[in-house]
């Protein structure tokens, strides 16, 4: 079983609500759970399978909210092309890429893995599918062997 390292400070329910209110954005019950038990952090173990064509990716970081250098309003800000599809940013691997929360009806609190420097013609033709939501992601992170 994985276990998330707090690395920030906690995180209280009326920063949560704030976030909300300043990106328009209704957060998962699961991942608002998770941020105000944990708010982002390391894990460990973090590696996880992307595809089968894509093979594995290990997890950097899980974003917060607060003055943190890797926190959620930065990201929320930075990375206008899954917001437009209806994602938000919540980690990162070590290349940059992002591991992205629904937050839009059709892909509401599934998590999705986008790799950013891969051009497609279609939207989500650079989005992977990886849990239906944050604590099943979490609990399929395993080590390489």
């Amino acid at each position: 079983m994985a276990e998330v390292v707090r690395v920030h400070d906690k995180v209280s329910l009326e920063q949560v609500e704030n976030f909300e209110n300043t990106t328009n954005i209704k957060l998962p019950m699961l991942y608002r759970d998770f941020l105000l038990e944990y708010n982002g952090g390391r894990v460990q173990p973090n590696v996880f399978k992307i595809s089968s064509d894509e093979g594995e990716s290990a997890l950097n970081i899980l974003y917060g909210i607060g003055s943190m250098r890797s926190n959620l309003e930065r990201k929320f800000d930075f990375f206008d092309d899954i917001l437009e599809i209806g994602f938000i940013p919540i980690a990162s691997d070590s290349g940059g890429n992002q591991v992205c929360l629904g937050v839009t009806e059709e892909f509401y609190e599934q998590i999705y893995f986008w790799i950013h420097d891969e051009e497609y013609d279609e939207a989500m033709e650079n989005m992977f599918f990886l849990a239906k939501n944050i604590n099943e992601f979490i609990g399929s992170l395993y080590d390489t062997e």
